[in-house]
């Protein structure tokens, strides 16, 4: 199991209070981003693209405590930017430590063995390691040669020291599955406790607009990575929402299940799209015309979305809203035999692996150009279907 029975037990018991109090809209995760700056100019992440001014602001640690008391719920997912390149990082660990939070603190972890000795292990903390795949792939991504061996080290040093270790896997057009899985392997190998993987997220600001994944291709990939897995495999995301990557459950985005604080406050409607700001959580919740965002809902930038701040939330809350649902997730969690899949494994067999072209520059930055060579020659580099 890639997630501690103790954290499993205090998000089971929070979720329950929330469903029997007939909480029709809460919080399962704070996204708390308390810088953007970033220490990378990876093509398909807009942060950086902030003016200079806006990018030198940081949140104190006494803002991030305020609104992880106000948003209530016991998980806190701390991205970035780097989120080690704040001062108070250490600082505000130690705060939510103090609070008895579970903290994801998102990294690159192009800093991460230089700063081990400011924090200290805990339960409560998991550094959070964004590593898009195997050395060649991370590299382009990031737009940086040699940074997957430093995320490697900054890893291996970590769990050495006794610190919980995740990784965070984005998946654009062009990945091969294949090699996602060895990537899979490797982190397995080096002591990770559990990894989660997603579609890239279409960010406005983002550079490259062209590889970002629509909802067809999404699912083909997935299925191909996720069936047939490895016992030794571990991963920190619900499997429901495992099924819904893979095209075997249909769930709507919940947009309120992983709100987003940040310098400019509470962001309206989700982590991605920004239509707005609150001062307040309760007035995220109360001013924002929900109806207006999800697939069904029309709006053309929810089309292709299927990023786990939205989807995975509806998951977890799918679990708890009946007897269906907490039986069928038990299944998923018991039974790893479930996800064999003939056709899968067939489409692993044939795939090909996608090329890459030359270095473009994006901004001020290299980036590759994805070549997709897959069996389905459909699967052109379009943002759509």
């Amino acid at each position: 199991m890639g997630i501690p029975i103790s954290q499993m037990f205090t998000v089971t018991t929070y979720v329950l209070k929330q469903k029997l109090s007939g909480r029709k809209r809460y919080p399962l995760v704070l996204m708390l981003e308390p810088l953007f700056r970033c220490n990378l100019a990876c093509a398909g992440c807009g942060k950086i693209q902030y003016p200079a001014h806006i990018l030198k602001a940081q949140l104190t640690p006494e803002q991030c405590f305020k609104a992880v008391e106000e948003c209530g719920t016991p998980m806190v997912s701390i991205p970035g930017g780097e989120p080690l390149l704040h001062p108070n990082m250490p600082e505000i660990v130690e705060g939510l430590v103090a609070r008895k939070k579970y903290i994801y603190l998102c990294t690159n972890a192009l800093l991460l063995k230089e700063k081990l000795h400011l924090f200290k292990p805990s339960k409560y903390l998991s550094f959070s390691v964004h590593l898009d795949g195997q050395e060649e792939h991370h590299d382009m991504s990031v737009c940086r040669e040699g940074g997957h061996a430093i995320a490697m080290e900054g890893v291996r040093a970590a769990v050495a020291a006794g610190f919980r270790v995740t990784t965070n896997t984005t998946l654009f057009d062009g990945a091969d599955p294949n090699s996602v899985r060895r990537h899979f392997d490797e982190l397995m190998s080096a002591g990770v406790e559990s990894m989660m993987v997603s579609p890239g997220y279409t960010y406005d600001k983002a550079p490259d607009q062209n590889h970002f994944l629509g909802k067809a291709r999404s699912r083909k990939l997935f299925r191909a990575i996720l069936s047939n897995r490895k016992k030794s495999w571990q991963f920190n995301t619900h499997p429901l929402f495992s099924e819904y990557l893979m095209g075997k459950q249909d769930f709507e985005c919940t947009p309120w299940g992983m709100p987003t604080y940040s310098i400019f406050g509470w962001q309206k409607p989700c982590y991605l799209l920004q239509d707005g700001y609150a001062d307040t959580f309760q007035e995220l919740l109360d001013s924002v015309d929900w109806a207006k965002y999800g697939a069904k809902s029309g709006n053309p930038q929810c089309a292709n979305c299927m990023v786990h701040s939205g989807h995975e939330a509806s998951a977890v809350d799918y679990n708890f809203s009946s007897l269906k649902g907490f039986f069928l997730t038990a299944k998923k969690y018991m039974f790893p035999s479930l996800y064999e899949d003939e056709g899968a494994q067939k489409l692993l067999n044939e795939w090909k692996p996608a090329g890459h072209g030359p270095l473009v520059q994006i901004g001020d930055k290299p980036a590759a150009v994805v070549v997709t060579t897959s069996v389905d020659e459909s699967m052109t580099s379009m943002a759509g279907d």
